[in-house]
C-alpha cells in the first residue's frame, strides 16, 4: 500500500511540475537531424549563430549561403524542409488576437508606470527607452533583470536575464538589493542574470550571437542593451560614416528583434539624446533621441524619460501600436524603480 501511494504522490507532482512549465516558442536546430540533414550541416549552421529552426526560416537564402560549408543546393533543401516545420503563412485576425492573449509583461517594479504600460514591458517585441544622463534608465534596466525572474502571478515571467552592458554601469549590488525587496535569494537573483561588457560595436554584434547559443540552452525572458547606441556613436563620427554607422545599427537592432520574436522574450533597451538644434529654445525637452529612423522604426514601443521633482521622474509613451500618448511619474530609490513620492 505505500508503494502505491508513493507511487501517486509521484505522479501528482509530476502532473504540478507539467501545469507550472511555460511553453517553449523556439523549435531546436537539433530537429533538422531527424529529416536527413546532416550532423556536421547542423553544427556548420550552430557555429554561423542559427541554434533554432526559425532562425533559419527566417533568414534569407542570400545570407544562409554565406555558412562556411553549405553548398547553394543545401542552402534550398534547408529552406523547404524548414518551411514545413514553421508556420510562415497567412492566419486570420482572431488567431493573432489569440496569439497576442498569450504575451506576457514584466512589471517594472512601479504601479503606475505599470499602468501606463498596461500590465509592464512586452515579452517577444523591442522596447526603447530614451532620456538624458539620471533619468533612470539603467535602474529600469536592474530592476527588470530581477523582475523578469519572478513567478507570472507576481509579474514576472520565470525566466533568466542577459545583460548587454556597453557604458560600464552594470552594478550587480544594484540586483542584490532589488532582489531582497521582491523577497528573492540575492544569490540565485544573480546566477540567473548573464552579463557582458561590449567594448566596440562589433563585439556587441557578437555577444547578440552568444546570447542566441546560451538562450537556446536555457529559459531566458528578457536581454538588455545598455546603451545599444553609445558605442555606435563613438566607432563612426562624422556625416562621412553616417550612412556606414545606420546601416550597422539596422543590423543590430534587426538581430535584437529576431531573437525577441523567435524566443519570445522582451528586449529592452536604452537610448543617449542629443541636443536638437531645430527645437524652439523654450520648449519643455529640447532633446531627441540618436539613432534617426532606424532606430524609430525598429523599436515597438518607445518611452521617454525626463527629471522629476527630487527622486521622481516622468515617463511618457513616444511611439507605440497600441498605447496612448500618456505620461505618469515614478520615483528611482535605493531598491530599484518605485512609485513615485509627493
Amino acid at each position: 500500500m505505500a508503494a502505491v501511494a508513493e507511487y501517486y504522490e509521484e505522479a501528482q507532482q509530476g502532473e504540478q511540475q507539467e501545469e507550472q512549465e511555460i511553453p517553449v516558442n523556439y523549435q531546436s536546430l537539433e530537429m533538422l537531424a531527424e529529416h536527413g540533414v546532416a550532423a556536421n550541416d547542423i553544427q556548420k549552421l550552430a557555429d554561423a549563430g542559427f541554434h533554432t529552426l526559425e532562425s533559419v526560416a527566417h533568414t534569407t537564402v542570400r545570407k544562409l549561403a554565406e555558412v562556411r560549408g553549405l553548398s547553394e543546393a543545401k542552402v534550398l533543401k534547408l529552406k523547404e524542409i524548414v518551411k514545413t516545420m514553421v508556420p510562415m503563412d497567412f492566419k486570420t485576425a482572431a488567431d493573432a488576437l489569440e496569439d497576442r492573449k498569450q504575451i506576457v509583461t514584466l512589471t517594472t517594479g512601479s504601479t503606475e508606470l505599470d499602468k501606463l504600460l498596461e500590465g509592464g514591458i512586452e515579452t517577444g517585441s523591442l522596447t526603447e527607452v530614451f532620456g538624458e544622463f539620471r533619468t533612470g534608465k539603467t535602474q529600469l534596466c536592474h530592476t527588470l533583470c530581477v523582475s523578469c525572474q519572478m513567478p507570472i502571478s507576481e509579474g514576472g515571467a520565470e525566466g533568466k536575464a542577459i545583460y548587454i552592458d556597453t557604458e560600464g554601469t552594470f552594478r550587480p549590488e544594484r540586483l542584490q538589493a532589488i532582489a531582497e525587496r521582491f523577497g528573492m535569494d540575492p544569490t540565485v537573483a544573480l546566477e540567473n542574470v548573464a552579463y557582458a561588457r561590449a567594448h566596440n560595436s562589433e563585439h556587441q554584434m557578437e555577444l547578440l550571437k552568444m546570447a542566441a547559443a546560451i538562450m537556446s540552452q536555457d529559459r531566458y525572458a528578457l536581454i538588455v542593451v545598455d546603451s545599444a547606441t553609445a558605442l555606435y556613436r563613438t566607432d563612426y563620427s562624422g556625416r562621412g560614416e553616417l550612412s556606414e554607422r545606420q546601416m550597422h545599427l539596422a543590423q543590430f537592432l534587426r538581430q535584437l528583434t529576431r531573437l525577441a520574436e523567435e524566443y519570445g522574450v522582451a528586449v529592452f533597451m536604452t537610448n543617449q539624446v542629443v541636443a536638437d538644434p531645430g527645437a524652439m529654445s523654450f520648449a519643455k525637452d529640447s532633446t531627441k533621441p540618436i539613432g534617426g529612423n532606424i532606430v524609430a522604426h525598429a523599436s515597438t514601443t518607445r518611452l521617454r524619460l525626463r527629471k522629476g521633482r527630487g527622486e521622481n521622474r516622468i515617463c511618457t509613451v513616444f511611439d507605440s501600436p497600441t498605447l496612448p500618448e500618456a505620461d505618469c511619474q515614478f520615483a528611482v530609490g535605493p531598491n530599484g524603480i518605485c512609485d513615485a513620492t509627493e
